[in-house]
């Protein structure tokens, strides 16, 4: 089944979400969260209102939010206010660890440790992400009561 996902991560780790993105495991679903550099420092300009604004559209319709967890994530308040907003939307909420991922240089990070308590987490690359994601997505929207 096609589902509307929202993509969370922090912007710091944009080379390793869109790999995860451009992995094309779940290319029937329709991926919300991604902003280009310019668009996003377009609307962080724009101050707090407006982020908020922009991801609260993004979220609008999505059944299911995975988290791509990198190095620093967990000091994301913008994370942190996507994830609140998911789970009050009753959305499916998975979260992967992405870390592991090189970036453009082949570099990877340490892991912040950031999962969210009663939610599945998950390593792109050791519980191979490619995959397995779009099972991960159905499994979270399930566990949501999504049909």
């Amino acid at each position: 089944m096609a589902r509307k996902v929202f993509f969370s991560f922090k912007y710091d780790d944009v080379v390793r979400a869109m790999n995860v993105r451009n992995s094309n495991v779940i290319s029937a679903d329709i991926k919300s969260g991604f902003i280009d550099k310019a668009d996003f420092e377009s609307v962080a300009r724009q101050g707090d209102a407006a982020i908020k604004k922009w991801i609260d559209d993004q979220m609008s319709g999505t059944s299911v939010t995975v988290v791509l967890v990198g190095a620093n994530t967990d000091k994301s308040r913008w994370v942190k206010y996507e994830i609140e907003s998911s789970i009050a939307r009753g959305n499916g909420l998975l979260t992967i660890d992405i870390s592991k991922i090189g970036d453009f240089l082949g570099n990877t990070t340490n892991y912040c440790g950031l999962t969210v308590d009663g939610y599945p987490h998950y390593r792109w690359n050791s519980d191979s992400g490619r995959e397995n994601m779009g099972a991960w997505i159905e499994k979270a929207a399930k566990a949501a009561g999504k049909p």
